[in-house]
């Protein structure tokens, strides 16, 4: 299949190349520019975010690099960056590298889907047992019993089914294997729940931009990416069978149906590997910013602190069109009360 240009201006614009201030540095006498990297999942929103909010600040420029959920967390613990991002949060041990500490704060939500590139066919029902054996590598064929079971009168092809997985340490991956793990016994075994999973079937394609493009390219093939992804370059995406037994469609409403059992805890991090709502849609998660506790660097901070609490607030009105779920509003103001453990440190200049 011949990818369409518009994916890759919009593999480009998503893609900073620029890699400079870490956190300990100070800001140049033109302005204050901040480095962020980390997750590809949520990419295009913050890439629209910080662009608006450059727009209305003169002199203020953040880079974001679209490098993954594992570099993110590495360039925060090696301090290379103002602040990363990451859609597997950050484990204790990873936070107790960092000096002084950091702040995580949920910035938006999102469904992962499993997009496909089956030609005439427009319309795909997954059931669990099904999705589960094709990244087992026990589902092999397109005419597969397990999937032609929940799809009568869809015309499959005596095809092989062609998987494609992440390369790179992945937050998309992490809560796709968290979710896989919770449905399937086999699963959790092995290879059970990782950023960078030891697959036992698969392509493996870097970000969800690879992912994406993998499968667009790859006749029979099918892989896992944002749902923003898919919404924006209109690929087709399974329906699959949740807890009670539906057969639901990724939506923002069937994303906010899952999302809504989350609780979170004091330091933010939740979780929602399979929700029993009956409308939800099974794969949905947050994906999370990091600061640093601390800055040394007046107005990085100030910028920081103004830079976050406007993706809370008045950024949350851009997440939807961009296939994004929007903070709910209990727990957008968890995330603005939390900005306020930022602080500037004693010895800042």
């Amino acid at each position: 299949m011949k990818i369409p240009h518009r994916s890759f201006m919009f593999l480009a614009a998503i893609i900073t190349v620029s890699f400079v201030a870490c956190s300990g540095n100070k800001s140049s006498s033109n302005g204050v520019r901040l480095q962020g990297a980390g997750a590809s999942f949520p990419a295009p929103l913050y890439q629209k975010w910080f662009k608006s909010y450059s727009a209305a600040h003169n002199g203020v420029q953040i880079d974001y690099q679209s490098v993954g959920s594992g570099s993110g967390v590495k360039s925060v613990i090696d301090k290379t960056v103002d602040f990363g991002a990451s859609d597997a949060a950050m484990t204790p041990e990873d936070m107790a590298k960092v000096d002084g500490g950091v702040q995580l704060l949920p910035m938006t939500a999102g469904c992962i889907v499993l997009t496909y590139n089956l030609k005439g066919v427009t319309s795909l029902k997954l059931s669990r047992a099904a999705y589960a054996g094709i990244f087992l590598g026990k589902v092999k064929k397109w005419n597969d019993p397990l999937i032609a079971k929940e799809n009568p009168g869809v015309s499959l092809p005596d095809e092989p089914v062609n998987v494609v997985v992440r390369a790179d340490g992945s937050g998309t991956t992490f809560v796709f294997t968290k979710h896989l793990s919770a449905i399937s016994p086999a699963f959790a075994q092995s290879p059970g729940v990782n950023t960078l999973p030891n697959w036992p079937v698969g392509t493996r394609s870097k970000g969800n931009e690879g992912v994406t493009a993998s499968v667009m390219m790859t006749p029979g093939a099918i892989g896992y990416i944002e749902y923003g992804y898919a919404k924006s370059q209109n690929l087709p995406m399974a329906i699959l069978e949740n807890k009670s037994g539906n057969f639901v469609a990724p939506t923002t409403e069937s994303a906010q149906a899952a999302l809504g059992t989350a609780q979170f805890p004091e330091n933010l991090i939740a979780w929602v590997p399979d929700s029993d709502a009956k409308d939800a849609y099974p794969i949905a998660t947050y994906t999370w910013i990091i600061c640093y506790k601390q800055y040394h660097d007046k107005a990085k901070f100030q910028v920081i602190q103004d830079l976050l609490t406007y993706c809370v607030t008045d950024g949350q009105k851009e997440s939807e069109a961009l296939g994004y779920i929007p903070l709910p509003a209990g727990v957008a103001d968890k995330s603005k009360a939390a900005i306020q453990n930022i602080t500037l440190a004693p010895n800042a200049s």
